[in-house]
C-alpha cells in the first residue's frame, strides 16, 4: 500500500515509478563448457537475476495481471538453460538475458551466471550482462540470441 500521502501515479502527468525484482541464486545444471567431460556431463550453476521494470498504476490497486510476472520469466530461464548446451558461459548469460528483458515495461536487466568449479583454485567463475532499454547497442544482438 502507498503511504497516506502518496497516490498512484498519473500516467498522463507523472512518469511512472519502477520496481526491481532480483531471484537470488537459482541453481540448475546444464551443458556448458566445451571440453569433452564438459560436454558429456551437466554441471551446476548459480543464476542471480535482476529486472527492473515501470510500474503500471493497475498495481496500486492490487491488479496482479498488471504486475511484471516473475514466475514465468523464471520458468522460461529454468527452461531454457537445464535444456540448452552451450560452449560459452557469454552466451548462456546473453540468453538468459534475453528472457529477463523480454517484457515491453523492463528498463533495465543485469545477469550474472556462476560456474563453480569452474578453475581448482576457486570457488567459481561469473560473467555478468546488462541490458538498458535506452542504450541502442543491445536490442539487436539480443534478438538474435535466442
Amino acid at each position: 500500500m502507498l503511504p497516506a500521502h502518496a497516490h498512484a501515479p498519473d500516467r498522463a502527468t507523472a512518469r511512472l515509478p519502477e520496481a526491481e525484482i532480483k531471484v537470488s541464486n537459482l541453481r540448475l545444471r546444464t551443458f556448458i563448457g566445451f571440453n569433452r567431460e564438459e560436454r558429456e556431463k551437466k554441471q551446476d550453476v548459480v543464476i542471480n537475476l535482476w529486472i527492473r521494470y515501470r510500474l503500471d498504476t493497475g498495481v496500486f490497486e492490487d491488479r496482479v495481471d498488471d504486475a511484471l510476472d516473475y514466475k514465468k520469466v523464471t520458468k522460461a530461464v529454468i527452461e531454457r538453460v537445464e535444456n540448452g548446451r552451450f560452449l560459452l558461459l557469454e552466451k548462456l548469460v546473453a540468453e538468459i538475458l534475453a528472457i529477463g528483458a523480454e517484457h515491453p515495461a523492463v528498463t533495465y536487466c543485469r545477469v550474472t551466471v556462476d560456474k563453480p568449479h569452474a578453475l581448482r583454485f576457486a570457488d567459481s567463475v561469473s560473467l555478468s550482462l546488462d541490458y538498458h532499454s535506452e542504450a541502442t547497442e543491445w536490442p539487436q544482438p539480443l534478438e538474435n540470441v535466442s
